[in-house]
């Protein structure tokens, strides 16, 4: 069977054409990673990829990770003005069977296709066999999902919206952080915090607070790395206070879910920042939880450094779904 497997993120988009065979095992035929601001909708984006994957068959089924709230096969992207619904891509790119996931739904799920190349563990504690899991990161947005087992040993992903949860600073630098933005914004949550659309604000505050004129256009990940390793002290300062939000933002996923099966950490923003969060910097701002310090202390911690998780894991579920829906028959038949 011919599958498409897409990764829809805020600010690029990865899309694998993908042979499935009669043994489950995956060929892909062709990948394309595109900017989603090149594009007007996910229509025109999928149209795009198919036509330059120049295939000669069409695909039998498609299974898009997007970042936003599924309701009923239907999604209002958060931070791109997207609308997606799978009735409709169904319809107008003649496919057969279009599913829509949560992105991190999906990243929880493709954590089991891991492996040790992937992964850098930054707090290197034993993995507890059938402890629950839990996958966060900050990318455009800021994602987070957990995972428990189920029957014969195969985890079960849950998609959540804890990256909108309200912001908590932990000391005064933070508590003026959180007056500016809110001033900004309105409401604050963690992501508007610990993310990649986050960033700017976090240089510009820093901009203020040490007196400097902020630029003229905004940054993002990979500027701010740049030039605070070219030494800019306010690139630092804000690099350093991003660093401490991601990892208390980190540690309070430790405590919500106590993820004794791991605690991964994915995210564009982590691939840029990976130096930075392998520090003792990190760490000590997760573990900075009073009285919890030693539960989160105990937490096993993964980077994860594929770029490919997401599609991964759209397949994973997409697996996952046909094994339960053949299960469920099979109980039916008998």
């Amino acid at each position: 069977m011919e599958w498409i497997a897409g990764d829809i993120g805020g600010t690029k988009c990865r899309l694998a054409w993908v042979t499935v065979a009669a043994d489950g095992v995956h060929n892909l035929r062709f990948e394309g990673v595109y900017a989603s601001a090149g594009f007007g909708s996910a229509d025109a984006l999928l149209r795009r990829f198919m036509a330059d994957a120049q295939m000669t068959v069409r695909p039998h089924s498609m299974i898009l990770a997007v970042p936003g709230p599924v309701h009923l096969q239907r999604v209002r992207l958060t931070n791109l003005d997207w609308i997606l619904d799978a009735a409709e891509l169904q319809a107008g790119l003649g496919i057969a069977d279009v599913r829509l996931v949560n992105d991190f739904e999906a990243a929880a799920a493709g954590v089991a296709r891991l492996t040790a190349a992937d992964l850098v563990a930054i707090n290197a504690r034993p993995v507890e066999p059938g402890g629950v899991q839990a996958v966060t990161g900050a990318g455009t947005g800021l994602g987070l999902a957990f995972m428990t087992p189920g029957v014969g040993g195969r985890y079960r992903s849950f998609a959540t919206e804890g990256g909108h949860t309200d912001f908590a600073p932990t000391n005064a630098l933070q508590l003026r952080l959180l007056e500016r933005i809110r001033r900004r914004h309105g409401h604050v949550s963690w992501e508007r915090v610990a993310s990649g659309s986050a960033l700017p604000d976090l240089y510009e505050f820093c901009c203020a607070e040490l007196g400097t004129r902020p630029p003229d256009t905004p940054c993002d990940g990979a500027w701010l790395s740049a030039a605070a390793d070219a030494g800019n002290p306010v690139a630092g300062a804000a690099l350093d206070l991003f660093v401490d939000l991601y990892g208390a933002w980190v540690g309070n996923v430790a405590l919500l879910y106590q993820p004794r099966g791991g605690l991964y950490v994915a995210g564009g923003v982590t691939a840029h920042l990976q130096a930075r969060l392998r520090g003792p910097r990190f760490l000590a701002a997760a573990a900075n939880k009073g009285r919890m310090r030693g539960e989160v202390e105990r937490t096993p911690i993964f980077l994860i450094t594929s770029a490919r998780l997401g599609v991964q894991g759209a397949l994973a579920v997409r697996e996952a779904t046909l094994h339960e829906t053949g299960a469920a028959a099979a109980i039916a038949i008998q």
